[in-house]
C-alpha cells in the first residue's frame, strides 16, 4: 500500500526537528514536545490538519511575544541549512502556517518573515490571509518581490495571489478585478525560472476561467515576445482550449474543421471495463482539405458522478501540422484506477474524440464494479494508414 504523505511526518521526522529546536529554542523540552504533538486525535489529522497541530505546538514553546518567536524560527532554517536541509521541502510547511495563524496582526514583521520563510518552504498558502485583509498594500509588495533576486520570492509573487489556487483560501476581490495580478505578472513573463514561469501560467489559466477576454488581451500583447513566453501564453489558455473557446482556438491558428476531417468512432479493447482496469481504445483520421491543417487532437471522458450525472474530462493527444490526405492513427489508454482525486462509479460511459475544440465521433462503454468482468473481443485494425 501505498505510504499516505501526511505519515512523512514519521518518528525519525520529529526526532531530527527536536534535535534542530533543542540547539535554537532556549530550554526546548523534546519529550513534551512529542507527547504534545501525538495527542489523541494524531492519527486522524489530514496532512494540512498535522501541519496546524505542529503549528500550534510550536507556539507553546516559543516566546509569546510574536517578532522573537520568529527570530528564532529564522535561526531555525538557518541552523538546517548549515546541517544540509535544503529548500523546497513541504514537510517545512508548518513555519508559514505559523505565521499564517500567529502573525496576521502584525503585518510588518509577518510580511519580512515570509519573504524570508518562503526561500526555505513555501509560503503560497500563508499569503493569502494577507492579501485577504490588506489586498492593496500586500499586492504592492508582491510586485516588489516580482523582482526579488530570489527565484522562490518570485515565484511567490505569482503564485500566492493565483485567483483559483488549488486547496488554497479564495481570493474573491482578486477572482472578480484581476488587475492588481498582471503588473505582476508582466514582471515574470519571461523569468529564468521555469518554476516562476509554470505559476505565471497558471496564474493566467486561474483567470483565465472568469476573464477569457482579460487573458486573451494578455495573449496578443506577450505573443512572440520569447519562446518561453509563448509557452507561458500557450499554458495558460489550455482551459479556454479545452472548452474551445473561439477566440482563443482563431488565436492559435486551430480554425473550424468541418469537413476537413474525418474520424472514425473510438474503436475499445472492451466495452466493459471494471473499476481498476484501462480502457483501451483506438481511432484514425485523415485530412480531406486540400491544404496543410493545424489540428489539436483530444479526446474526452464523460464519467459517471456519484449523483448519476456525467462529467467531462479533456485529455489532449497531439498538436500538429498534418498535410493533405494524411491518415493517421492513434491507440491510447485511460486508467479507471481510483485516485485522491478522482473516484470512478459504476454505470454507462461515453468516450468521444475532439478536433479543434469540436467533438467528431463518440462511443459508449460501461463501467462496473471489481467482480464483474465481462468483455468483448477488439478486433479492429490499428494501421497508420486510412
Amino acid at each position: 500500500m501505498a505510504e499516505l504523505l501526511k505519515d512523512m511526518y514519521s518518528k525519525a521526522f520529529f526526532n531530527k526537528l527536536t534535535n534542530i529546536f533543542s540547539v535554537t529554542v532556549p530550554s526546548f523540552n523534546a519529550q513534551l514536545f512529542m507527547e504534545r504533538i501525538y495527542d489523541g486525535e494524531w492519527e486522524n489529522r489530514a496532512l494540512k490538519q498535522r501541519m496546524k497541530h505542529i503549528a500550534i505546538t510550536l507556539k507553546h514553546f516559543l516566546p509569546v511575544e510574536y517578532g522573537k518567536a520568529i527570530s528564532i524560527i529564522k535561526d531555525s532554517i538557518q541552523y538546517m541549512r548549515r546541517q544540509g536541509i535544503r529548500e523546497n521541502g513541504i514537510e517545512y510547511m508548518f513555519f508559514p502556517e505559523f505565521i499564517e495563524m500567529f502573525g496576521i496582526h502584525d503585518y510588518k514583521t509577518s510580511v519580512m518573515a515570509i519573504e524570508y520563510v518562503t526561500q526555505f518552504t513555501s509560503c503560497e498558502y500563508a499569503v493569502r490571509p494577507f492579501i485577504i485583509q490588506h489586498q492593496d498594500k500586500m499586492m504592492k509588495q508582491m510586485l516588489v518581490w516580482s523582482k526579488h533576486t530570489s527565484h522562490l520570492v518570485r515565484r511567490l509573487a505569482s503564485e500566492g495571489c493565483r485567483p483559483r489556487l488549488p486547496w488554497a483560501v479564495a481570493l474573491p476581490a482578486l477572482k472578480q478585478d484581476p488587475s492588481a495580478i498582471l503588473p505582476i505578472l508582466e514582471n515574470l513573463k519571461d523569468d529564468e525560472s521555469e518554476f516562476v514561469r509554470r505559476s505565471v501560467a497558471n496564474n493566467l489559466n486561474d483567470i483565465a476561467k472568469d476573464h477569457p477576454k482579460v487573458v486573451m488581451q494578455t495573449a496578443e500583447k506577450w505573443k512572440g515576445y520569447s519562446d518561453n513566453t509563448d509557452w507561458v501564453i500557450r499554458h495558460g489558455c489550455r482551459t479556454l482550449l479545452k472548452k474551445a473557446h473561439g477566440e482563443t482556438l482563431s488565436f492559435f491558428g486551430l480554425a473550424d474543421t468541418q469537413d476537413q476531417v474525418s474520424v472514425t468512432v473510438p474503436v475499445l479493447e472492451k466495452d466493459i471495463i471494471a473499476i481498476g482496469d484501462d480502457l483501451r481504445f483506438a481511432f484514425k483520421l485523415k485530412v480531406r482539405h486540400q491544404q496543410p491543417v493545424k489540428l489539436r487532437i483530444e479526446y474526452g471522458i464523460d464519467y459517471m458522478k456519484a449523483n448519476g450525472k456525467p462529467n467531462r474530462k479533456i485529455f489532449k493527444l497531439a498538436e500538429n501540422v498534418y498535410p493533405p490526405g494524411k491518415g493517421v492513427a492513434f491507440r491510447r489508454y485511460q486508467s479507471f484506477k481510483d485516485l485522491t482525486t478522482r473516484r470512478h462509479y459504476a454505470g454507462k460511459h461515453r468516450i468521444c474524440i475532439i478536433i479543434n475544440g469540436q467533438e467528431k465521433a463518440l462511443t459508449e462503454f460501461n463501467v462496473v464494479q471489481p467482480m464483474v468482468r465481462k468483455t468483448t473481443e477488439y478486433t479492429a485494425p490499428l494501421s497508420t494508414a486510412v
